[in-house]
């Protein structure tokens, strides 16, 4: 159990990265010119191709709604799971799931530069939600897959899953010119989240599956269509803004300001 568990939290991320190897090739290539890179990518969303990986995860739960090999695998994981581990319940995955958005944040306040600044990027992250849980509420209602537990039919994709990928992904295209290894950590965070879901009894293997491959997508989708979002709403103005720290009477909280 222990050795399926270990393949599992792995691959996944690792079959997530692998979309982003050209990247970091030519980011290690141009490493003495980074900060003009940072202002150059901000205008450059992701490209159509790297939409495939983020297909063929969505793709191959989409087939385990037949009846094939890789439905099969759902329920002998999932009894392998429950067979070594019946009383698991760690809720961790309820909160696990924003983690790599919070740390866009964190780290803006810790003074680490993102390719957009925080009102773009909170923009760009909001899109991106919209996009997953709009995708995901439909595919659930239309597919109507029971959950392991039983206990509604809503299992297919993973919500929680494509909410965590979602973010990682956000928190990946924002600092992957600072350090893929943040990237690196916001995916693992993302798989651990869908991993704790097959645990909890909550979801199938392919919902997991599916689950990333959803949350990818919404996010480079909302890379692509920002700039024009943008340019729809604000036309030529531009948006000067500031955020910094504050307490006051005891109390922590942020100060916004912001002018058109």
């Amino acid at each position: 159990m222990r050795f399926f568990s270990l393949i599992l939290a792995v691959c996944l991320p690792g079959i997530v990265f692998a979309q982003q190897a050209d990247t970091l090739k030519r980011d290690s290539v141009q490493q003495g010119t980074k900060v003009s890179m940072m202002k150059t990518r901000g205008l450059n969303p992701p490209q159509l191709k790297s939409f495939i990986v983020p297909a063929v995860l969505i793709s191959y739960g989409l087939v385990s709604l037949g009846n094939n090999a890789i439905r099969r695998l759902d329920f002998s994981t999932q009894a392998e799971l429950q067979e070594d581990h019946p009383t698991f319940a760690l809720k961790a995955d309820n909160y696990l799931q924003f983690a790599p958005g919070v740390a866009f944040y964190a780290l803006n306040l810790a003074g680490v530069k993102s390719k957009h600044g925080i009102a773009d990027g909170t923009a760009i992250y909001v899109l991106a939600e919209a996009i997953m849980s709009g995708s995901t509420f439909s595919v659930k209602h239309i597919v109507g897959r029971s959950r392991p537990n039983g206990s509604d039919n809503y299992s297919f994709p993973s919500g929680h899953t494509a909410n965590a990928f979602a973010a990682a992904e956000f928190l990946n295209q924002e600092y992957r010119d600072v350090s893929p290894w943040i990237g690196y950590a916001g995916y693992t965070v993302a798989t651990a989240t869908g991993v704790l879901r097959m645990y909890n009894n909550k979801h199938w293997l392919s919902d997991v599956v599916a689950g990333a491959g959803f949350g990818i997508a919404s996010t480079k989708l909302a890379y692509l269509i920002y700039p024009h979002l943008k340019k729809l709403v604000m036309g030529k103005q531009t948006v000067k803004y500031s955020l910094v720290p504050l307490y006051q009477q005891k109390a922590a909280g942020l100060s916004f300001s912001g002018t058109f």
